[in-house]
């Protein structure tokens, strides 16, 4: 018997804080509307003390796991950019922290903002080996960037978890993919610098071109027509980065209507305007703000589009599952949102100073979720529930 496989549960988490970019225009002398509308971002989540993405992953997998159990999770795949260890997997800390069960494995992906994709590719695969097993991929990243560089208004945290199984609650997804990849110096982060180095106008490029390079692939293998994809997720490293990237993609494949294109996006907004760029997440928060925020109906194709700098891309599509919105938390991640405590520029700027520590260190208890990193102690991470 063939089984649909897709994803069947989904949650997301962010910080304790966050900055507002109108106060960074008004430190930096410059209008508002630099970031509010011209880059679409209104206010980046920032880390407590205590939090990292250990405590974000756990954090946003902990209602998965409350509703489902452990049993059938034998694999964990977490996706990040900003790993803590260049050894073990961050995913091991999130492992125990959420209680799962012995006998599984536990891996981290990294290719930018791109692994998510991949962990959800190679969910797929395992649940197509067995369809009795279910996989927990999760997606958890902050986004720094220098004091004063221009990448510094795009920075972010959270993280979203998948459950990825057969027969899926929320969401099939289809098996044509498109793909590309290409050696590019748009973004990276050496081992030597904690802080990502960017060039701007060369990644916007380079991403643009990633989008119709992967999607004609989708095409050529079997994927949807543009004309039967009632709505499209992008990867947002700021959200006017998804309407350029509708409006390429639109003219690319001759819609009837590209400003309908564009404006159709306006639901997969909402989550990343607050959160700022969550790298491995982005593209899956937008996901989610879809699911919460539009009247869909099921049946309807959903396409994705996936990027990570260096650089990697993937476009795919799923189709919504009849009683889906059953199974989404409608609020959840804007309640987190909305209790975040507003840090001024001073603090903002003191703490991002701050998360360049090294050695052994204690952290004040200050983030509002349920797991926190006490500290490090002999060059060992120590995780406990808050």
């Amino acid at each position: 018997m063939t089984h649909a496989i897709g994803i069947t549960d989904i949650s997301a988490a962010t910080t304790s804080l966050f900055f507002s970019l109108t106060s960074l225009a008004e430190a930096q002398g410059t209008s508002p509307g630099k970031y509010l509308r011209g880059i679409g971002q209104h206010e980046m989540s920032v880390p407590g003390d205590d939090e990292d993405i250990v405590t974000l992953a756990a954090r946003a997998a902990a209602p998965i796991v409350e509703r489902h159990g452990t049993k059938e999770i034998r694999t964990l795949v977490l996706a990040t950019e900003t790993g803590i260890d260049q050894s073990k997997a961050a995913g091991i800390y999130v492992h125990e922290l959420l209680g799962l069960e012995h006998n599984a494995r536990v891996v981290e992906l990294k290719e930018a903002c791109y692994s998510a994709t991949a962990a959800l590719q190679f969910a797929l695969g395992i649940v197509a080996r067995n369809p009795d097993e279910k996989v927990l991929v999760i997606a958890s990243d902050i986004a720094r960037y220098e004091l004063d560089s221009s990448g510094e208004a795009t920075q972010g945290a959270g993280a979203l978890a998948m459950l990825v199984s057969a027969d899926p609650a929320i969401m099939a997804i289809e098996p044509a993919s498109g793909l590309f990849t290409e050696n590019v110096h748009d973004f990276w982060r050496p081992n030597d610098r904690t802080t990502a180095l960017v060039d701007g106008r060369f990644s916007v490029t380079v991403y643009l071109r990633a989008v119709t390079e992967a999607y004609d692939d989708y095409v050529r293998g079997g994927g949807a027509e543009f004309s039967s994809i009632a709505r499209m997720c992008f990867h947002q490293p700021f959200t006017k980065m998804a309407a350029k990237a509708m409006q390429t993609l639109a003219k690319h494949a001759g819609a009837q209507s590209v400003a309908s294109a564009v404006s159709s996006l306006e639901e997969t907004m909402i989550h990343n305007r607050r959160l700022g760029n969550t790298y491995t997440a982005s593209v899956y928060m937008g996901l989610l703000s879809l699911l919460e925020n539009a009247e869909l109906g099921a049946g309807e194709r959903i396409g994705i589009f996936s990027y990570g700098s260096g650089a990697v891309a993937e476009f795919f599509a799923g189709t919504l599952v009849e009683g889906y919105r059953e199974h989404v938390r409608p609020g959840a991640l804007t309640a987190q949102l909305d209790a975040r405590r507003e840090i001024a520029y001073e603090e903002y700027r003191e703490r991002h100073i701050r998360a360049d520590r090294t050695g052994d260190y204690e952290t004040r208890a200050e983030g509002k979720g349920p797991f926190r990193l006490a500290g490090v102690r002999e060059s060992i991470r120590v995780y406990e529930k808050a």
